[in-house]
Order: structure tokens, then C-alpha cells, then sequence
């Protein structure tokens, strides 16, 4: 096999997945970025999806915190899944059953929000949103892998 000069990134050594809770707080945020990096520490490949991975779960979970139409005291579920091969599934998990919309441009560069679902869509290789079990709430995940983070 012939050698290249930059290393193929390592797969997992096995799948792995990991789940929270989260109040919906302004800074829920923070602690799932947080949760994703000690998730992703002892994997080979946790430093190749760390950046991207950070910051789309805290668009996600931003979202879930500002727009979810649900009583304040309903938690954020945050659900971690790196598969053999590297790549990692990121679900946010709310109560509320609206889908949330991408918007067809940016929003002005004067407003404070509605940039979010625009990056999960330029970053991760995949995203969508589904029904919870059960009936109530949804969840809106999104797929990494460390060739679209070295992008």
C-alpha cells in the first residue's frame, strides 16, 4: 500500500452512544458542547469531529432552548452515537412537534438568529428531523463525519 502524506483518520474501535437531559436554559448550549467533547475524547477520530460536531449540537440545542413552544420546565434530550467508521449522529430531542424550517437565504447580518439550520446544513453530511416515539415532540439530528469537518 502505497504512503500518502497525511494520516486517513481512525475509525472507533466500536459504536458507542451516550444520552442527557437537558433543562431549557440559556446555557444548555454550553454543557452539550461540553458532553460532546468528553463523548468524543477517548475516540481517535474525537479530535477530527470535535469542531463541527460542537458546533452544530449547539445550534441544535439553541434552538430546542429559543424556539420549541412548550412549557419551560419540559427538558432537551441529547443523544451521541459514533459508529465504527467514524461517524457521529447528533439527535436533539424536544417536546414540541413543529419542524423546524430552513430558510431559503441568511438572515440579515443585523439579526441575532435564524443562521442556525443553515449551518447544519452546510456542515453535516446529512440532517433531518423526526416524530418522538410515541407521538410527542421530535427530534432533529444530523450526521458528521471527519471528512466534512476538515472541509
Amino acid at each position: 500500500m502505497p504512503e500518502t502524506d497525511s494520516p486517513s483518520p481512525s475509525p472507533s474501535p466500536a459504536p458507542s452512544a451516550k444520552a442527557w437531559q437537558l433543562p431549557r436554559r440559556r446555557t444548555s448550549p454550553g454543557v452539550a458542547r461540553r458532553r460532546l467533547r468528553d463523548f468524543l475524547a477517548p475516540f481517535p477520530v474525537g479530535e477530527l469531529l470535535l469542531p463541527t460536531g460542537q458546533l452544530l449540537v449547539s445550534e441544535l440545542v439553541t434552538n430546542a432552548v429559543r424556539h420549541t413552544r412548550v412549557p419551560r420546565d419540559r427538558l432537551i434530550g441529547v443523544h451521541f452515537r459514533l459508529t465504527p467508521d467514524g461517524t457521529l449522529r447528533i439527535e436533539v430531542h424536544d417536546a414540541d412537534s413543529e419542524k423546524p424550517v430552513l430558510r431559503d437565504t441568511p438572515a440579515p447580518v443585523s439579526a441575532d438568529s435564524g443562521r442556525g439550520l443553515l449551518l447544519v446544513d452546510a456542515l453535516a453530511r446529512s440532517w433531518g428531523c423526526s416524530p418522538r416515539a410515541g407521538g410527542i415532540g421530535k427530534f432533529v439530528w444530523c450526521h458528521i463525519t471527519p471528512e466534512e469537518d476538515a472541509a
